[in-house]
């Protein structure tokens, strides 16, 4: 008679297949979730790059206002004429409020005001040693003076835009968007303009005359450093010049570029 000596085998057998399924069922999970953290942390070094090359465009668009002149509302910056004026000078008034008028009608509400053009020169001290001046080692220098320096300017508020439409807000993704909304708040810019001088540069526009152009040779170069900050979860949004100092941002994107203006 032969004797069996196979009980419990398939049990024990069961048992150890199940602790591999399981260990191999934790690592893939373990992998997956390392996986969607890389992923996360690349688009939020991807979002944070975009916010710092908008901290170059706000510091080019800034340049340009201060040097067209800034968009006004005219019937808030010219409601009524200014004292002591004679008979002619108010028709000139008039007369200016009323081509502002006229540009206003075809430019959403908005005029150029012209009178308040201005170069901007270096005649500012940086505003305080953040992390983005810090970032850039040809700025730190003593009496270091800029044009502007512009810090802790809140990117959801630039773009608040697209969380107030309609019909986004109406949708079943709403709560999704408060969401976004909120995750936006946490990314902010920084940017400090710095005149270098007079460079060369060329612009060519034809006059009346077809045969004849103008032609603009010199300018002014500007050095314009941009920062793109992730702040922490919960920082405030309003922080004072001393509280932002002292917040080490999650992601901080430096770029620098160059700007050159007709005179």
């Amino acid at each position: 008679m032969k004797k069996k000596t196979e009980k419990g085998f398939a049990l024990v057998l069961s048992i150890v297949l199940l602790l591999v399924m399981s260990l191999m069922g934790g690592s893939l999970i373990v992998i997956s979730a390392g996986d969607h953290q890389s992923n996360n942390t690349s688009d939020e070094y991807q979002q944070t790059f975009y916010v710092a090359e908008t901290a170059l465009l706000e510091a080019e668009k800034l340049i340009t206002n201060k040097m067209m002149g800034p968009w006004i509302v005219v019937a808030n910056e010219y409601a009524t004429p200014p004292t002591g004026l004679n008979a002619a000078e108010t028709a000139e008034w008039n007369a200016m409020v009323a081509a502002l008028t006229t540009e206003a009608a075809t430019q959403g509400g908005y005029a150029r005001d012209t009178d308040k053009r201005d170069l901007p020169t270096n005649l500012i001290p940086v505003r305080g040693e953040t992390a983005c001046y810090r970032s850039f080692r040809n700025l730190n220098r003593a009496g270091f003076l800029v044009s502007e320096h512009k810090y802790n300017q809140n990117f959801g508020t630039l773009i608040q835009a697209v969380f107030n439409d309609a019909d986004l807000d109406s949708s079943a993704n709403a709560e999704t968007l408060a969401r976004e909304e909120e995750h936006m708040q946490r990314f902010r810019y920084e940017f400090i303009i710095v005149n270098i001088g007079s460079a060369a540069y060329k612009g060519f526009g034809s006059s009346l005359k077809k045969t004849t152009t103008t032609v603009q040779t010199t300018g002014t170069i500007y050095k314009i450093y941009g920062c793109g900050y992730m702040m922490p979860r919960g920082t405030d949004v309003t922080q004072t010049l001393d509280e932002f100092m002292d917040v080490d941002p999650d992601i901080l994107v430096p770029l620098e570029g160059t700007a050159v203006y007709a005179n």
